[in-house]
């Protein structure tokens, strides 16, 4: 295991104006937490429980920061260093999540890790550095704009909710319940994993480890739920795991059978998420990120969320253009279609070794 901040030799940032950056320490994850709890700007992704796993899961190295004023924290910036063969050396805030970046209460203090974090990327020596924004921060770097986030208020009542569904996929969620589908909160991973491995598979995509959906659920504890969708036999047909994170529920990884498609069981997960996070009085529901021009932006379009496009901003130090590491890229066409021929159990040994450094 690595702990980072045991092992940090790069000094830290002059102040800027009233602000002083430094490497988070060990006696700093409570405030840290603390912090992300009550900054408007912050995610579930800046919580202090993703540098314990993408170091112990992931083994990468982390590099978090913490701006403090006057003794108080007034910013925090979250960064990994991912270094890999097949597709560099990189800095990124943060890898394995869909948001990122600095949160702060104030200009200074973002400029202030966003200057920090600069710095330290030119230290490191890596290829680029990257800040997984939900905004703009950076108007003269490169951006990425192949992302986009749906997020949409929910109604108090469930019911509500389910009129204020589009027409054609509200029939699509009623055909779930005409063939007696129901959910079921589950207490391990154990079949969320079996669905999530045989989903990835059919994409031709490397999953993660079983071992990092149990670590997931070991560190954010309640906040790391899965639902699992079964049939009128009780066997489980689709699944999601999902973050919940203030007042707003982010489904996050999914799985499903190759029957799913035909009882809607997909449709029926998402609003039987919806409706159980309606009843527990969350907010907001978070579709997550989607690429434009795929199935899952179509998808969520049905459903009547309207998109806002992430700004995944880039510091490019040692390359020229914005790394493109998604299936859509052209050269990663034949690699999807060679790992669907891969038997399963190939495919679910090898794919934690190379999803790691994809980040």
């Amino acid at each position: 295991m690595i702990h980072a901040e045991a092992i940090e030799t790069i000094p830290d940032a002059p102040p800027a104006g009233n602000v002083a950056v430094r490497a988070l320490a060990g006696e700093d994850n409570e405030r840290w937490d603390a912090f992300v709890h009550r900054c408007d700007g912050a995610s579930f992704f800046h919580r202090i429980g993703w540098k314990q796993i993408i170091e112990d899961v992931f083994h990468h190295r982390t590099h978090y920061r913490v701006a403090e004023r006057r003794g108080e924290i007034a910013g925090i910036l979250p960064l990994a260093e991912i270094r890999s063969r097949l597709f560099g050396h990189a800095l990124v805030s943060l890898p394995f999540g869909v948001y990122g970046g600095p949160a702060a209460i104030d200009a200074e203090a973002e400029g202030a890790l966003i200057d920090a974090a600069a710095s330290l990327a030119r230290t490191l020596q890596v290829d680029h550095l990257e800040l997984r924004n939900r905004s703009p921060k950076c108007a003269d770097w490169p951006r990425q704009d192949l992302y986009v986030t749906f997020r949409k208020r929910l109604l108090p009542d469930a019911d509500a909710n389910l009129l204020a569904v589009p027409r054609k996929q509200r029939a699509m969620v009623r055909k779930g319940m005409k063939h007696g589908l129901r959910s079921e909160i589950d207490a391990s991973v154990d079949r969320f994993f079996v669905l999530y491995a045989d989903n990835m598979h059919r994409h031709g995509t490397p999953p993660f480890s079983k071992r990092y959906f149990e670590s997931l659920r070991r560190v954010f504890g309640e906040s790391c739920e899965v639902l699992t969708v079964v049939d009128t036999a009780g066997h489980p047909v689709s699944t999601v795991m999902s973050f919940y994170f203030k007042d707003e529920v982010l489904p996050y990884y999914a799985g499903d059978t190759e029957g799913a498609r035909e009882l809607a069981a997909n449709d029926f997960k998402y609003w039987e998420l919806m409706r159980r996070a309606c009843e527990r009085g969350v907010r907001i529901f978070d579709f997550g990120r989607s690429k434009r021009g795929t199935g899952s932006f179509d998808f969520k379009k049905n459903w009547g969320f309207e998109c806002s496009p992430l700004a995944y901003e880039y510091q490019l130090l040692k390359r020229e253009d914005v790394p493109q590491n998604n299936p859509l890229n052209p050269k990663y066409r034949a690699f999807i279609a060679l790992w669907r021929r891969l038997p399963k159990a190939a495919a679910n040994a090898l794919g934690p070794h190379i999803v790691r450094h994809l980040g």
